[in-house]
């Protein structure tokens, strides 16, 4: 994680003091949100409207906040209804802008490593583009059969017209000070949730009403990177992160009796070699969205560092009102389950 980054996320986690400063870069980010937003809501600049309904499933924090999770969970379930659903997503730190679908044998470099992550889980039909619309379109012209498509965030891309959209809340995070970006981790004010349909991230179900629509983390035990049939016991270990809010990560492994050693860096990191060299001394334990680029980069950099790799698997675990809401998402677009 490079300093500034490092820096203000510190700093957010602390509400320091010193974030007063950048009050004015808040206020400027405001505003250009909602000029942004005001353009496409009045018809200034044109929205791209899909031939299928389509559901965005964002945030309105920087960092992670369980989305990519709920969205494979979801996708399984839409799949054992038999329904055909389709994903897509702007491939963050992809190195081509060119729409392009997302395969089975696609590289994180050239199409993001959520995408490859949420493919390989699910093997849904997927296209990644900057241009959500364009993106639709690719993924609309390789499956035509498609009834339903989710958008991985896009919440703030009002370019694309959302039939239906989901916001997800990590309950325990909160939102910290409550200002907008890089004062806070806002995207958006928090009155963005007023009659919002919103999801909450969070394994304090006792916070919440029976009907809340509560979601949480299951992880599994630590599996290699690498093919094997090894088991890695609770003991001091590297936790390295190249996701937007690690602090969950590591307070997972600190649960499941793991002595942590934090190593986050920037979220969506390319690693290199050089980032792991230097922690051969104990075994290292990554997210599965990492664990996606440094299976790739085990291809073309094979070393013995990556046999001393593994990797924590977790599943979202859904309330009931969540699938609920989903069949009421489903009837109201006019798809049958």
């Amino acid at each position: 994680m490079n300093q500034i980054e490092l820096l203000i996320n510190k700093a957010w986690e602390k509400n320091s003091p010193m974030l007063t400063a950048l009050a004015p870069l808040s206020a400027l980010y405001g505003m250009a949100a909602r000029v942004h937003q005001s353009l496409y809501d009045g018809g200034r600049l044109t929205k791209y409207h899909a031939p299928v309904p389509v559901m965005v499933i964002g945030n309105i924090t920087v960092g992670g906040s369980g989305k990519t999770p709920l969205i494979i969970a979801l996708v399984k379930y839409l799949q054992s209804k038999k329904i055909n659903v389709g994903v897509v997503s702007r491939g963050y730190g992809r190195s081509d802008k060119v729409p392009a679908i997302v395969k089975a044998d696609s590289e994180p470099t050239k199409v993001g490593d959520e995408p490859c992550l949420i493919v390989s889980e699910t093997v849904v039909p997927m296209a990644v583009g900057v241009n959500r619309g364009q993106a639709i379109d690719l993924l609309i012209q390789n499956y035509p059969n498609l009834q339903l498509i989710i958008s991985d965030d896009g919440l703030q891309h009002h370019a694309l017209y959302r039939d239906a959209e989901w916001i997800v809340v990590d309950g325990v995070r909160g939102f910290g000070n409550g200002k907008l970006f890089p004062q806070g981790f806002l995207r958006e004010s928090i009155k963005r949730l007023d009659g919002a349909t919103v999801i909450y991230h969070d394994n304090r179900s006792d916070c919440y009403d029976d009907n809340a629509l509560l979601m949480h983390l299951m992880p599994s035990t630590p599996t290699p990177l690498l093919s094997s049939d090894r088991t890695l016991h609770p003991q001091q270990v590297y936790a390295v992160s190249g996701i937007g809010y690690p602090v969950r990560f590591f307070k997972t492994l600190a649960d499941l009796g793991f002595a942590v050693v934090e190593k986050p860096f920037g979220d969506h990191h390319n690693f290199t070699l050089d980032d792991l060299m230097e922690l051969a001394d104990l075994p290292i334990i990554v997210t599965s969205k990492d664990a996606v680029k440094l299976r790739e980069l085990a291809k073309t950099l094979p070393h013995i560092i990556f046999d001393n790799i593994w990797v924590l698997p977790v599943q979202a675990v859904l309330s009931k009102s969540i699938y609920d809401e989903m069949d009421k998402v489903l009837m109201s677009l006019g798809i049958k389950i």
